[in-house]
């Protein structure tokens, strides 16, 4: 069984806790992405989505300048280089998220998306059911 080290990508793009919501916004943007971790020297502190920017910025009528940690999660599910494809797949389902932060040692090492299985010819059928089941219930408009 694959490795999530395997899969992951390895370069991510990060904000610091220094940047602001409108900084996150402006890198998304140019990234073509819907999610960047927040980092303090290289730890992982926070994820911040567009859902997020969304929710807890415009929504709350927090402007640009608003500091990230004020808005991104801060409780974050995440797994190691090590964690198997099939235990990656069973947390995102049970958690109905997307991307899951790679982290070792604390610090960052990469990020696993259901693009990157998706890629893959998964062969475990309980893989294969989590991201269905993840998919099923974003596509039917719950998003967490």
């Amino acid at each position: 069984m694959e490795r999530i080290r395997d899969i992951m990508t390895n370069d991510v793009e990060c904000c610091t806790l220094l940047d602001n919501v409108y900084e996150v916004a402006v890198k998304m943007k140019e990234l073509n992405v819907g999610a960047i971790p927040i980092v303090d020297q290289d730890k992982l502190v926070g994820m911040i989505t567009d859902r997020d920017i969304v929710i807890r910025g415009v929504a709350e009528k927090h402007p640009g300048s608003t500091k990230v940690e004020d808005i991104m999660s801060d409780k974050l599910i995440t797994v190691t280089p090590e964690a198997t494809s099939r235990d990656a797949a069973k947390l995102m389902a049970e958690h109905q998220i997307r991307r899951l932060p790679v982290v070792e040692n604390g610090k960052l090492v990469g990020i696993v998306s259901l693009g990157d299985f998706a890629i893959r010819e998964l062969t475990d059928d309980q893989a294969k059911q989590a991201l269905t089941e993840i998919s099923e219930q974003n596509y039917n408009g719950v998003q967490h």
